[in-house]
């Protein structure tokens, strides 16, 4: 069953019990627990944990490859000898792209996504009444395509956003709504401490959203001093 996204506190809080009753259609040996797992989940990647604050907090963003002609040097950059779609990316000339990461917001990803979309139903013809945006959010042929230099999608990566994508993306249209996507930074982490209140109440505790995050974070701390340590 594929779990409804949603952006704001009061709608995910609104179908909590309707989308769990249809869990239990779907899954008939499942329990609640399992459904608040596949829920943490869902919005685990729009979340940080703050140590300072020790809570979650939204980090709704994305990490990409911003791919471009080497007509001036810059720091910190790597040949991209392949794009997503198989194909060599390749100047008129034969030279390679070459790239480097960059991290955008959720929102900058979703217009980057949407654009494509809208310029291969101009191409296309394809007419609104046939075919909305929502139709192509996952065609990787359109997702991975490129003209020139920009973003380098990655498929497997892009999975991942697709139920926000759902969610988000308007079904016609040449530009994403900011302040749906505002209420949705703001609601994320209520979201989330809705779920681990659930799941504590359980006895779940192993299984919240703040737990698994905070680890992670403990982690990456971690590492990043073994890092410097062996560097010094």
């Amino acid at each position: 069953m594929e779990l409804p996204f949603y952006l704001t506190f009061k709608e995910f809080e609104s179908h909590y019990y309707d989308t769990l009753e249809k869990w239990f259609e779907e899954y008939h040996n499942a329990s609640e627990i399992d459904y608040l797992k596949a829920l943490a989940d869902l919005y685990s990647p729009y979340l940080y944990y703050s140590f300072a604050d020790d809570k979650l907090m939204a980090d709704a963003s994305m990490e990409i490859k911003d791919c471009f002609f080497p007509y001036h040097e810059k720091i910190g950059i790597s040949f991209c000898p392949t794009c997503e779609n198989g194909k060599n990316p390749k100047t008129a000339k034969g030279m390679n792209h070459i790239f480097e990461w960059k991290t955008i917001t959720m929102m900058e990803y979703a217009q980057h996504v949407l654009d494509k979309i809208n310029r291969h139903m101009l191409k296309s013809g394809s007419k609104p009444e046939n075919k909305t945006v929502l139709d192509y959010i996952n065609d990787r042929e359109i997702i991975t395509s490129r003209e020139g230099a920009g973003y380098c999608v990655n498929y497997s990566r892009h999975q991942a956003a697709v139920p926000f994508l759902k969610a988000y993306l308007p079904c016609y249209g040449q530009t994403v709504n900011i302040a749906v996507y505002r209420d949705f930074i703001f609601s994320v982490a209520q979201i989330a401490e809705y779920i681990d209140r659930k799941l504590k109440a359980v006895k779940a505790f192993e299984h919240t959203s703040h737990i698994k995050l905070k680890s992670e974070a403990k982690f990456k701390v971690q590492m990043s001093h073994q890092f410097l340590t062996i560097c010094n």
